[in-house]
Order: structure tokens, then C-alpha cells, then sequence
């Protein structure tokens, strides 16, 4: 069997770029069944069909990322995976934006050392860039709440009925669910403005 040629895709929900790095591929001539695309949040780094690629791997094929930060999170990782898609299934890379990551040239020693050099260089880059986008989001988080700026849902209003339904409830002429029910909020937060209200209301 001949090589064959494959693209991997990763977006997150700050990262949209899937139609960019889509193109980029197409573009290489990457066989659309042969490109994966991994989708997750900021949070999750689960990355079932990067794992699934790595698995279709063989000896001889060719992978096509567009940045270096596709493989990983941090410098470790990027490393590692590096290491495990050229030595252990002895896969070529071609990293799209930096053309020095390219596997398929310069394969005597000297063209190793600068592309390992290259990897090593960039990897870093990425994730101290990660670290410093990390840290000017909490810094702008805690500036906005320094100026009193609220974040997360916002707090679901008292309805007019909250009083009147809570005494009947209170009599036992409805039970706690048609309370709930009657005043539209959830369970939690019934039993959180209930609290507030007694201490507002005590005699």
C-alpha cells in the first residue's frame, strides 16, 4: 500500500477557525475522508479523533497540521506527540504556517537538528502564549468585577406573587412544587429567595 495523506483539524469554542484550517488542507490536495476534526471546549482536551488518526497512521504517510499548537497544549505535549507521530509511526509532518516544519526535507543530520530546534522553539512559543492569553483574561475578569461588573446568569427577579404564594404554601393549600411552579424558578432557587424573604419578613 502506497503513503497516503492526512489532515487534522482542532477547534475550540474560542478558536473557530475550523473553515480556515478546513481550506488550508483542501488545498494540499487532503482527501476529505482523510481529515479529522476534533471540537472541544477550553476546558476539555478529550480528542477522540486525533486518537482515531493516529491509530490510521502507517509507515510513509504524510500528516498535515496548519500550526504547531494543533498537537497539544503545552510544551510537553507537543514534544510527545512529535515524537510518537515521527519516530514511533514514522509518519511526515508538514506544519503549514512554519514550512521549516517539514519533515520530507532535509533528512541528513544537520536538517534534523534545525527542525528539532525549530519544534522545540515553537512549541514553547505556544504555550507561553496560552499562558499569557490565561492570564490577561483573569486580569480583565478581575478589573470588570473591581468595577462592579457581574458575571454568570442574572439573578432571576422576585415575581409579584412570591409573598402571597409563600404564605399559602406555608398553610398547606399548595405544596412545595405548585410553589415552585407558581413563581417559575427552580427548586434552588426558590429555597434560596425563600430564605432571603424570611429574613426580611420575620415579625
Amino acid at each position: 500500500m502506497g503513503s497516503r495523506i492526512y489532515g487534522y483539524v482542532r477547534v475550540s469554542n474560542l478558536d473557530q477557525n475550523e473553515a480556515r484550517q478546513m481550506l488550508a488542507l483542501r488545498e494540499r490536495q487532503v482527501p476529505r475522508q482523510n481529515i479529522y476534526v476534533d471540537k472541544q471546549s477550553g476546558k476539555d482536551f478529550d480528542r477522540p479523533q486525533y486518537r482515531r488518526l493516529v491509530r490510521q497512521l502507517t509507515p510513509g504517510d504524510l500528516l498535515y497540521i496548519l500550526s504547531i499548537d494543533r498537537l497539544g497544549r503545552n510544551y510537553e505535549e507537543i514534544q510527545n506527540q512529535w515524537r510518537i507521530l515521527t519516530k514511533e509511526k514514522g509518519v511526515d509532518i508538514v506544519v503549514l504556517d512554519m514550512p521549516l516544519l517539514d519533515t520530507r526535507l532535509n533528512k541528513d543530520l544537520m536538517g534534523t537538528f534545525i527542525a528539532d530546534l525549530v519544534l522545540q522553539i515553537l512549541s514553547f512559543v505556544a504555550q507561553s502564549e496560552r499562558e499569557n492569553i490565561r492570564k490577561r483574561q483573569a486580569q480583565g475578569i478581575a478589573a470588570a468585577r473591581a468595577r462592579g461588573v457581574r458575571f454568570g446568569r442574572p439573578e432571576k427577579a422576585v415575581p409579584a406573587n412570591f409573598g402571597a404564594t409563600v404564605r399559602a404554601w406555608e398553610k398547606g393549600q399548595i405544596s412545595i412544587m405548585q410553589a415552585i411552579a407558581r413563581c417559575g424558578m427552580s427548586e434552588a432557587t426558590f429555597y434560596r429567595r425563600l430564605r432571603e424573604y424570611r429574613l426580611t419578613h420575620q415579625k
